[in-house]
This record gives structure tokens, C-alpha cells and sequence, in this order.
């Protein structure tokens, strides 16, 4: 049996150096190799996180069916610069995709 890790994310090599110093897998990928970056964390950990900007690379119907999968559980995280650190609601609203 081959356990899964917790934490994996996908996203721009700064933001990955954080996550990876919180102890998750991370990778970076290059233009084109995003696909395949989302297929491997999907197989190794219990939930992705995934950046905007490679969350906006991938096809559409491969992004929906990656959220709508039970397992691994996916999220996209929101650009840090979009949330106010002021304002709760908004906070909440972008870190689960609601947008106004």
C-alpha cells in the first residue's frame, strides 16, 4: 500500500520554497508542463494546492473535473495581492472561488 503524503503544491517556484519549508511536495512547472505537474501532486498527496496562475494554464474541462473529484481534494489559491487582510468575508469568499 502506498501511502499518500498530506500537502502538495503546484505553482511559481517562490511561492512553492514557502510551502516547501510547511513540508509540502511542491513543483514549479514550466510553460506546457502543467498537466502533468497537476497529475503527479493528484497521485502523491491528499490535497493540491494549485496557483492561479497555472490553475488558468491548464485546459478547462481538466481544471473542472480536478475540482469536482472527491480525491484528491484541489484547491486554487488565491493571489495574495487580491485579498484584503482586512476584510474576513472577503478573505473566505477568495480562498473558496467566490467571486462577486
Amino acid at each position: 500500500m502506498n501511502a499518500r503524503i498530506a500537502l502538495a503544491y503546484v505553482g511559481g517556484a517562490v511561492d512553492a520554497a514557502g510551502f516547501r519549508l510547511a513540508g509540502a511536495r511542491v513543483a514549479s512547472p514550466a510553460p506546457g508542463e502543467e498537466s502533468g505537474a497537476l497529475a503527479q501532486a493528484r497521485g502523491a498527496a491528499q490535497v493540491v494546492l494549485l496557483s492561479r496562475e497555472v490553475a488558468a494554464a491548464l485546459p478547462r474541462g481538466e481544471l473542472e473535473a480536478a475540482l469536482a473529484a472527491l480525491q484528491p481534494l484541489l484547491v486554487i489559491v488565491p493571489e495574495a495581492s487580491r485579498i484584503s487582510p482586512l476584510d474576513p468575508a472577503e478573505r473566505v469568499r477568495a480562498q473558496l472561488g467566490l467571486e462577486r
